[in-house]
């Protein structure tokens, strides 16, 4: 790993825009797969239904639920034999994305929903995210529910996204994670932000973050099973300020992790 690494000298005086930290982070991310003449009909824990039908068009996908209904690109990766994270970069619907985690087992499901609020509020992260357990019309639902998970506290891992993107990620508690950057054009920086962690399967974990300082957010899927990837997506205002969808994706390298003896994190 330490062979790819350029060292270079911090910018601690400017902070990068998203778009300019995401260029080139999904180098290192597992392939794309066609889901085009496929659907699926997910029922959502609040009662809701999504329905997801892939195609005519190439890379397309026409889907209706949560109170809306549009035809999209989508963007789909089989993080493992069964389980595959579907991503909906809106057009139809400015400044938000779907992604869905499925699950062809289990048929089991998880759905996030990014959106970027109109205005900055001081103190609050301007992209949101909302959460859903869910399960898929192919068949009878088995095995555990996803949901919030403890398991990734006290975790210290490096991401490798590209030969210049090495990001190191300390999950500090249920509510935050710390991050910063070893290479990269954000070396030097890092900071706390609000993330949600949920199981979804043995070794895999739905990890999202919202960050402060910039109108970012993210849905990632580690692999922390053998497999040691990750696969995500980024959905944010770019510098000139318009909402952008970019990819990611790489290889994980655990460091270690720490357990605490009394008082536990929130």
């Amino acid at each position: 790993m330490s062979d790819d690494v350029t060292i270079t000298d911090p910018a601690r005086d400017e902070w990068r825009t998203y778009d300019e930290f995401a260029a080139g982070i999904d180098t290192y991310r597992l392939p794309n797969v066609d889901l085009d003449g496929t659907a699926l009909t997910l029922t959502l824990d609040d009662g809701e239904t999504l329905s997801l039908v892939f195609g005519p068009a190439s890379g397309s996908v026409t889907w209706t639920g949560l109170g809306a209904a549009g035809t999209d690109p989508y963007d789909a990766v089989a993080v493992r034999d069964d389980v595959v994270f579907v991503n909906l970069p809106l057009v139809s619907r400015e400044r938000e994305a779907l992604t869905v985690v499925y699950s062809m087992t289990t048929h089991r499901a998880a759905v996030i929903r990014s959106r970027i609020a109109a205005e900055a509020v001081e103190g609050t992260p301007q992209v949101g995210q909302e959460f859903w357990a869910a399960t898929t019309d192919a068949g009878e639902p088995t095995g555990e529910i996803p949901g919030p998970s403890r398991d990734l506290i006290g975790k210290r891992n490096v991401y490798r996204y590209s030969p210049h993107h090495l990001y190191e990620h300390v999950y500090i508690s249920s509510q935050r994670y710390a991050w910063q950057c070893l290479d990269g054009v954000q070396r030097g920086h890092g900071d706390m932000d609000l993330s949600t962690v949920w199981k979804f399967a043995d070794g895999l974990y739905l990890f999202c973050f919202r960050e402060f300082r910039i109108a970012v957010a993210s849905v990632w899927l580690h692999d922390l099973g053998y497999q040691l990837m990750t696969t995500g997506i980024f959905l944010g205002l770019n510098g000139e300020g318009a909402s952008e969808h970019s990819r990611g994706g790489g290889h994980i390298y655990p460091l270690g992790s720490v357990s605490y003896p009394d008082a536990q994190p929130v």
